[in-house]
């Protein structure tokens, strides 16, 4: 057992120099992380998805920094490295639509000024949209016009298009000539 102290004196005393030194590093980064979010009132959930990414960054940087203390070689370690983002990055492209919508529905969620039940405007040269909003989905929104026609708008276009609110609540009972 000391034998492998010795021999690896130098490796575990760097060892435990990062170790410690990425702990205060994930320690400060938490504390401006929360710092910033208390003073410009963001929500404790965002907080702790943005400790998530430190979290997630400081393990990464652990990984590299301990596999180049205990021998391998900075070239096979990049190699790794850049195999593994290559095959996130073709992955990311692949479904890019799919995490856009997703996304776009998450900031629909918390920041669309629209409900369930208002009449808006979609601003759009192509096809100008106004409907009600009958429902909104992880990737879409259900607009029913007043013709009752159903149109499925996806949430990333909803975000790069203009909508103007034209009634805050529609009531069905106002008929079609509301419009």
């Amino acid at each position: 057992m000391l034998d492998i102290f010795f021999f690896s004196r130098n490796q575990i005393i760097t060892t435990i120099a990062i170790l410690l030194g990425l702990w205060i590093l994930q320690f400060i980064m938490k504390k401006a992380a929360h710092r910033v979010g208390h003073r410009s009132e963001i929500h404790i959930t965002r907080t702790r998805l943005m400790f998530k990414y430190i979290n997630i960054l400081v393990t990464i940087i652990a990984i590299f920094l301990l596999s180049l203390t205990w021998g391998y070689n900075a070239q096979e370690i990049a190699l790794i490295f850049s195999s593994l983002f290559a095959i996130i990055g073709v992955a990311m492209f692949a479904i890019w639509s799919i995490l856009s919508n997703i996304t776009a529905g998450i900031i629909l969620f918390f920041s669309f000024p629209y409900k369930i039940g208002s009449r808006i405007k979609i601003h759009d040269k192509d096809m100008p949209v106004e409907a009600i909003i009958e429902d909104i989905k992880a990737f879409h929104l259900h607009l029913r016009t007043l013709d009752g026609e159903l149109i499925t708008y996806p949430n990333n276009l909803i975000l790069q298009k203009a909508v103007s609110l034209v009634e805050k609540e529609y009531h069905a009972d106002e008929g079609k000539d509301a419009l």
